[in-house]
């Protein structure tokens, strides 16, 4: 009964398929039938241009005065813009300032706004929203990594020192709680009524929705630049203001970029969309850009191979090293203005000790990390600046040449001369800490071995952590020796030496020098442009002396992206770009 059965309903479906395959013929039989019955009025939709990529870490934070890493700045860079762009050469463009003025002393600067330029929300975007936003950055209870960038305006830095000696006895009783093991007061808010006269003195101001007047403390000669940079970017005040959470969740989130934030998985992913509000929208060839969040580059590239990343540029260093020895076709390499070095924490025993902190620098051999380990195409540092700052003429670092050389039997002595110094027979348990990524740990890897065998170093402990929480520890100190990286954010070498002035905000080093600090100063504030360049000549100089870092390479950007993929383009101190990126 059962085989029967079988048998009859093999025939009945076997039937059926063909009955299904004759219906299926005959809808398709006339073309010309179906092209007539179409309303010649209604397009057929488009597929969506996604474009898959990786951003490596979790945001700390979109939002433009508060944003601290290249975590957050990738994304902030296609979601928000400022009064000015960076073209793909490099150049300088109007981005929300279709216009500007400066006056003969280059000490006041006005902005035109376009006519019409939006929120991602409809809101217009005014000079108010960038007024509120400089401010914002600049206001000590928002405590912004990168306030002092606002320090070039008029007033600006008194503004951001109100209650500066509140908080720093608060940061001071933080430390102690930590040490102590004890619970750390709360922070204190810095009174409106204490604020208010501060903030109205800060030379930049709203003269009309379309208007933008902004004082220089000092003429700057990379002013222009800087208001390409995120945090000179604006903020709708409106939303700001009646939600101060505004920028932690894609729901609330408003910005005035070439993308929208559409979705937030933290920890997994998040989704821009085309802003159909941008006043350049039709060049935005993107419906969506979805950026993942892995940090294992191995995971991130196996996604590569396998078609679910389209764009990558956190690469496995033997992978790179194997693209550029095969010339692959969808391999790209651009130069960066970055520096890859090692923070050695000058409060903490024996770092304290320039001799200890020269040791540790001299007993790395920085050739065979390029050539073997990083294989990248980067150069070995031997200064802090990269190559591609100018100077007076040329270039400065290729001015300034090498700073300190390479010397294993001289970092022994200098080791043992600082330790004896400190009154230490033996060195304490070192603990270098990095974020984790596959480079950064087999980098680590190798000095660890370099300081073993140059030096004779045994203890040195790894330890790898979220890239926030890196960041955090350096800001609070929890540390020894750090991995670190810093990318110019404008093109002078002021954007890195102003990082290790005392009691700077990216001073994760601890470093204090009167003389170094009293160059930086001449270099900011001086007119002419031999005594800026000399000035910062000597202080690089004297950084290297009593190296709180040590430089171990300048970075290139080696990235990948598939051949269907157009219009990346990189600059010199950003990520790639997709803003008018295209898929074919």
């Amino acid at each position: 009964m059962k085989k029967r059965l079988n048998i009859f309903m093999s025939v009945f479906f076997a039937l059926m398929l063909v009955l299904a395959g004759c219906t299926t013929t005959g809808d398709k039989a006339d073309p010309e039938k179906d092209d007539d019955n179409k309303d010649p009025n209604v397009e057929t939709p488009a597929e969506k241009k996604v474009l898959r990529t990786n951003n490596h870490s979790e945001p700390g934070a979109l939002h433009p005065g508060l944003a601290q890493g290249t975590h957050d700045s990738w994304v902030i860079d296609h979601v928000f813009e400022g009064l000015t762009v960076k073209a793909p050469d490099g150049t300088i463009a109007p981005g929300m300032a279709e216009t500007w003025d400066t006056s003969e002393d280059g000490l006041t600067w006005t902005f035109h706004l376009r006519d019409g330029v939006q929120w991602s929300n409809g809101d217009p975007v005014t000079a108010a929203d960038f007024e509120y936003a400089w401010k914002f950055a600049l206001d000590p209870n928002n405590a912004s990594q990168y306030a002092y960038q606002m320090y070039y305006l008029e007033n600006g830095q008194a503004f951001n020192e109100v209650g500066a000696t509140i908080l720093k006895e608060y940061n001071e009783a933080v430390e102690k709680a930590e040490k102590d093991g004890t619970e750390p007061p709360e922070k204190p808010v810095i009174a409106e009524a204490d604020l208010q006269p501060a903030r109205d003195k800060v030379g930049v101001k709203a003269l009309d929705e379309k208007t933008l007047e902004v004082k220089l403390a000092t003429a700057t000669p990379y002013f222009l630049d800087l208001t390409s940079f995120y945090t000179y970017y604006p903020i709708n005040k409106t939303v700001a203001e009646s939600n101060p959470d505004w920028f932690k969740e894609a729901a609330t989130f408003v910005s005035n970029g070439a993308f929208k934030l559409t979705e937030w998985k933290h920890k997994e992913s998040l989704t821009l969309a085309k802003n159909d509000s941008y006043y350049d929208a039709a060049k935005v060839n993107l419906d969506e850009v979805v950026l993942y969040v892995i940090e294992d580059n191995n995971t991130a590239w196996q996604m590569y191979q396998t078609g679910e990343i389209d764009l990558l540029d956190n690469l496995p260093s033997e992978v790179t090293g194997k693209l550029i020895a095969d010339q692959a076709p969808d391999f790209h390499n651009a130069a960066e203005l970055s520096t890859y070095y090692y923070n050695l924490n000058s409060d903490v025993k024996p770092f304290n000790n320039p001799k200890v902190r020269r040791a540790f620098g001299m007993a790395i051999d920085r050739q065979t990390i390029v050539e073997h380990v990083a294989q990248g195409g980067q150069m070995p540092a031997y200064g802090v600046v990269p190559p591609g700052m100018p100077d007076v003429s040329g270039d400065f670092r290729e001015n300034a040449g090498a700073l300190f050389e390479e010397n294993y039997d001289e970092a022994k002595k200098l080791l043992a001369e600082g330790l004896a110094e400190e009154g230490l027979k033996k060195l304490p348990e070192l603990t270098l800490l990095y974020n984790t990524n596959e480079i950064h740990k087999v980098i680590a890897e190798a000095i660890q071995e370099m300081w073993r065998k140059n030096l004779g170093v045994e203890n040195v402990t790894l330890e790898n952590v979220e890239f926030q929480v890196k960041l955090d520890r350096e800001q609070s100190g929890d540390y020894m020796i750090s991995r670190a990286g810093w990318i110019g954010d404008y093109v002078d070498p002021m954007t890195y030496l102003d990082l290790w002035v005392s009691d700077g905000p990216y001073n994760d080093a601890n470093y204090s020098n009167p003389e170094y600090d009293a160059l930086v100063n001449t270099a900011k504030t001086s007119m002419d442009p031999t005594v800026r360049m000399e000035a910062m000549h000597q202080a690089e100089q004297i950084l290297m002396n009593d190296m709180p870092i040590i430089p171990v390479y300048y970075y290139t950007r080696p990235h990948v992206y598939k051949e269907n993929v157009t219009g990346i383009y990189t600059l010199i101190n950003r990520q790639p770009s997709f803003k008018f990126a295209d898929i074919e």
